[in-house]
């Protein structure tokens, strides 16, 4: 007697409880990250306007050099849940572990760099004789923690593979945590000033990327999966990541882009952008956390040979974002009033933000469709298409606002644009995923 398939609500409810289990913990660790600058910024803050004005500098550069690697987190996902779907967690363990010692390499030579060229770099991004000091201190030091950071970056996608999204949401919590206190004891206790700041961080990221490896390696003893690193596999989880970090460095090159032209406003409107561009910021933290969810169980579902599964599951998926994008949105607009007023009381900087903000709100049923395509397509390992589009809409962006200098519009028309730039990935995304090139079923792709 053959089993009666399973039922259409069924199915969405199955998929509804995979999506909650796996993005709401992730949202929760994507929030806890900028949480750790903003610790800082408190703490640093009370020192004085130039330690303040250094660490902002320095944290730019460092986040820059950090999230460019973002990559070893995604390709890691992708690449661990299509095992994990097949059934074969010794291989799944191992390949998370090539990602890890990616990392650890990535991150040694990030350093290498860095370190000697700190005070330049600093030069480089407008830093003011006061500030510039602090700023290198800040950099150099903190540096030292990007091999920990970028260790935590791929160890993250190992366990989001496993279809584990709460381990690193205690992690992150945990290194909040050690890390403002670090920070508070090291700065005022030891009277360390900005250069306690850099050691805490440094230490909370160290501490948090051995507690991620304590947990891989237990993996690794109990499913026989060796810990050694493998030229091979290295080199493949390399070769894998080229195409995202193509795609991350063309969606930082448009916000630059969106940022220089609003700086040539004038102040008012560079102001104003800085607030929508935190807020837009905030709000792809919880689209992101679907498109987590979605790296993870469309990996598992094609690694298991289910192309069905995976369809239906990307249709569930794209309900999700287009249900969370405008509740989002219906909360930007309502909390329009009491949100500028957090950041500034200049009555012309609100004059130019509160138009542009009801363009963010209309725009994220967009950006929900977006940010899970844009994860069930890493999911699926199709990181070359990726790749194509971002340059794609990066080349269509980029005139379209130098054209706001000349056309006018001020910073509506600059975030028309950005609405315009997600509406651009939103098709090339919905394209692909309409085809069905992006299914390929199997252990790897």
């Amino acid at each position: 007697m053959t089993q009666a398939p399973a039922r259409p609500k069924a199915v969405r409810r199955q998929h509804d409880r995979e999506i909650v289990a796996l993005a709401v913990p992730a949202f929760g660790a994507l929030v806890a990250e900028p949480l750790f600058v903003m610790a800082d910024s408190a703490i640093i803050g009370h020192l004085g306007t130039a330690q303040l004005a250094g660490l902002g500098v320095a944290s730019a550069l460092l986040m820059t050099a950090v999230s460019v690697f973002v990559f070893l987190a995604y390709a890691t996902t992708a690449a661990v849940a299509r095992r994990v779907g097949a059934g074969d967690l010794q291989a799944a363990i191992r390949q998370g572990m090539d990602g890890i010692w990616l990392a650890l390499l990535l991150g040694l030579t990030v350093v290498a760099v860095v370190l000697p060229t700190a005070p330049f770099l600093v030069e480089l991004f407008g830093a003011s004789d006061t500030a510039a000091p602090y700023a290198t201190t800040y950099l150099r030091i903190s540096a030292l923690g990007i091999p920990a950071m970028l260790v935590v970056l791929a160890a993250t996608g190992v366990l989001r593979g496993l279809q584990d999204t709460r381990t690193p949401l205690y992690v992150a919590v945990a290194g909040f945590i050690a890390n403002a206190a670090l920070n508070a004891g090291l700065v005022y206790g030891a009277g360390l000033g900005i250069a306690g700041s850099a050691w805490g961080t440094v230490i909370a990221q160290c501490g948090m990327a051995a507690i991620y490896l304590m947990v891989v390696v237990r993996g690794a003893r109990e499913h026989g999966a060796s810990l050694r690193p493998d030229a091979v596999g290295i080199r493949a989880s390399a070769q894998a990541g080229v195409p995202l970090l193509v795609r991350t460095l063309s969606l930082r090159a448009i916000l630059m882009i969106a940022t220089a032209v609003a700086a040539r406003l004038g102040d008012a409107d560079i102001a104003a952008h800085q607030i929508i561009l935190s807020l837009w910021s905030l709000l792809a933290f919880a689209l992101d956390a679907i498109a987590i969810a979605g790296q993870a169980i469309i990996g598992r579902y094609l690694g298991a040979g289910d192309a069905e599964g995976a369809r239906a599951a990307c249709r569930r998926m794209v309900e999700w974002g287009v249900a969370a994008g405008v509740v989002l949105g219906l909360l930007v607009v309502m909390s329009r009033p009491l949100f500028l007023p957090l950041f500034t009381s200049d009555s012309v900087v609100k004059d130019a933000a509160l138009p542009a903000l009801l363009v963010v709100a209309l725009s994220q049923p967009i950006c929900g469709v977006v940010f899970v395509l844009d994860g069930v397509l890493m999911g699926a390992g199709d990181g070359p298409y990726l790749a194509w589009a971002m340059v794609l809409t990066l080349a269509v962006f980029t005139p379209v606002s130098l054209l706001v200098l000349v056309v006018g519009g001020g910073l509506t028309a600059i975030w028309a644009a950005m609405t315009l730039m997600m509406t651009v990935r939103m098709l090339t995304l919905w394209l692909r995923s309409r085809s069905g090139r992006w299914i390929v079923t199997g252990a790897t792709r």
